[in-house]
């Protein structure tokens, strides 16, 4: 009897913790997330202007978009948990419910959107080229020949100018950061990527007054912010604040902050009109 009594003990006690683990989903997307349960947030750690990761402080624009969302579904910035976000793992940590949401320079395409779902886009971004301030001979993609291009192994970016420019001598490095010490001493003559990557390290400190960004994006990139999969209730809210984020005045205000030290001036089409969820 005694046995069985503490078996019966034994599986309360078990079922309580299962319900209690159950609890500690992130925000909770099917019934909104946000609030007193806090977010659980993926941005980029390494991408200064956008998504950036600093001792234990957090900056950008991507930040400021996701500390502004949260704060519409009812979570303070201190209730915030921040993920780091790879490229290749964003729809993972969405699907597998290690995220709430992702806001990560992350391009809205029909192949992602088999995967998560998006709101917005909050911002369209394109492919550019990032030069020295002083170099007025590369005026877009078409001046490439002959000259010296930095990109990241692997990249679409560098895919792009193999297909599409193959008078340029390609140089690929393992991280964009790797490229502006070569493009300050002269070793290349371009870095290429989206244009707002390319303007957050020109931005930075040790480089302002270095670097420009050329202005003829050659690509068109819309981000927007991945959730989980047909979750309507969630993205509808997500919308409503990034329109309501760029009616404000704050959209503008963030995007000079973070981008305007490098003179980046958005492209055609910002700020962008967000779609309608489905």
């Amino acid at each position: 009897m005694k046995a069985r009594r503490l078996g019966a003990v034994a599986a309360a006690t078990l079922a309580l913790t299962l319900a209690a683990c159950g609890s500690g989903q992130p925000g909770g997307s099917s019934s909104g997330g946000g609030g007193d349960n806090g977010l659980k947030i993926g941005i980029k750690f390494d991408q200064p202007g956008m998504g950036l990761k600093k001792g234990t402080e957090y900056s950008g624009f991507d930040v400021d978009v996701a500390k502004y969302v949260a704060k519409a579904l009812g979570t303070s910035e201190d209730k915030i948990t921040w993920v780091q976000a790879p490229s290749a793992q964003r729809e993972t940590l969405i699907q597998t419910g290690q995220v709430d949401f992702v806001v990560a320079t992350y391009s809205i395409t029909d192949a992602r959107k088999q995967k998560v779902s998006f709101a917005g886009p909050y911002f369209v971004a394109g492919q550019d080229l990032l030069v020295r301030a002083d170099d007025s001979s590369i005026t877009g993609p078409d001046s490439l020949t002959g000259k010296k291009l930095c990109s990241v192994t692997g990249s679409t970016s560098a895919q792009k100018v193999k297909d599409k420019y193959p008078g340029v001598q390609l140089q690929e490095f393992g991280t964009y950061s790797e490229c502006l010490p070569a493009l300050q001493t002269g070793g290349v003559d371009a870095l290429t990527t989206d244009d707002t990557i390319l303007a957050g390290y020109a931005a930075q400190e040790q480089y302002k007054g270095k670097f420009k960004v050329v202005g003829k994006p050659f690509s068109q990139e819309n981000y927007g912010i991945g959730l989980k999969k047909g979750d309507t209730a969630m993205c509808t809210k997500i919308t409503d604040a990034i329109k309501k984020m760029i009616s404000d005045g704050s959209w503008q205000k963030s995007l000079d902050s973070n981008l305007g030290p490098a003179g980046y001036k958005p492209g055609a089409g910002n700020p962008p009109t967000p779609a309608a969820c489905s």
